[in-house]
């Protein structure tokens, strides 16, 4: 199996070249990436526990799902791939808005990406691959705010980092009754 590779991307997201996605990582390469919030009725966001053996950021909390566009796949596209491989599920989803980061993990790796949040709504519990997630669970977006201010090493770096835009984001949107 080959490895899979990251889209290497300008500032303006547009790309430049594909790169093995451990190369990538090493080299501090912005790539596109994408993020996926899940909320409920309840308006609770669905996080994931990543797993014990990911290559970074093992057993942290972060958002439903992420990862990166492949060649050809629009984030939509991307977002409800990696979603149905995650978490078990699919779900309209809808991009709200993208930013530039960049995170240096302890394990010498970086991430420096070009992310595409996305949000979609569901209210059934998902079917998660233990390959990428030991766990899941619903917090409301107050608990979820309040807790990674006291416990922020408990939440991956990119989730600390976009979490203030989507809370505000959400402080607007609500549900449909």
């Amino acid at each position: 199996m080959t490895e899979e590779k990251v889209i290497l991307v300008n500032e303006k997201d547009e790309q430049i070249g594909l790169m093995p996605k451990m190369e990538a990582h090493e080299k501090a390469l912005l790539h596109r990436a994408f993020s996926v919030f899940i909320l409920n009725s309840k308006n609770e966001i669905m996080l994931q526990q990543r797993a014990a053996d990911k290559y970074h950021s093992p057993l942290l909390w972060t958002n439903t799902t992420c990862s990166h566009q492949r060649e050809g796949e629009n984030n939509i596209q991307a977002g409800n791939r990696r979603l149905m491989e995650e978490m078990g599920f699919q779900t309209e989803l809808k991009e709200l808005f993208s930013f530039i980061y960049k995170a240096p993990f302890d394990n010498g790796l970086t991430e420096h990406e070009l992310d595409h949040v996305m949000i979609g709504y569901y209210n059934n519990e998902p079917n998660i691959n233990p390959e990428e997630a030991e766990s899941w669970k619903w917090m409301s977006i107050d608990a979820v705010k309040e807790d990674m201010k006291n416990h922020p090493e408990h939440y991956t770096v990119w989730f600390r980092i976009i979490f203030d835009e989507f809370y505000h984001y959400l402080e607007d949107h609500k549900l449909p009754n």
